[in-house]
């Protein structure tokens, strides 16, 4: 799925509660991280639940996979993946997340604590690319 898919998707969903569910669905289509790659190097400081991003950069192009103890949040990260996921670290540093967030229209319904553990995750993503 690209991210025109995923804004396509998001904007048949009527409502909040279809979104949130589509959101869940979306966490719980991603692969578990193994054991070993659940450690303080891939913990993401910022979020209330326990969240870990392992990356790897190829070249100039920068890929992640992410696991969190919450389903919302795993949701969060399977829509980063779609959004940064695969792209050229230019591309990751020039992606205006928050309007896509907005667009989205996770910036309206998520509380302040899982927006500033989304925004935490970007960053994270952000400075790897930015390297």
């Amino acid at each position: 799925m690209d991210l025109a898919e995923l804004e396509d998707n998001f904007s048949f969903l009527d409502d909040w509660e279809a979104r949130y569910s589509y959101l869940i669905e979306l966490g719980n289509q991603l692969p578990k991280l193994a054991d070993e790659d659940k450690n303080d190097a891939n913990k993401v400081d910022g979020c209330m639940s326990q969240v870990w991003l392992k990356t790897k950069v190829d070249g100039d192009v920068l890929t992640f996979d992410g696991e969190s103890d919450a389903h919302i949040v795993r949701g969060l990260i399977a829509v980063l993946q779609i959004m940064l996921s695969g792209k050229t670290k230019s591309e990751i540093l020039n992606t205006d997340v928050p309007s896509v967030f907005a667009k989205l229209g996770l910036d309206a319904h998520l509380s302040p604590t899982r927006r500033n553990g989304f925004f935490s995750m970007v960053e994270r993503i952000k400075q790897v690319a930015s390297k």
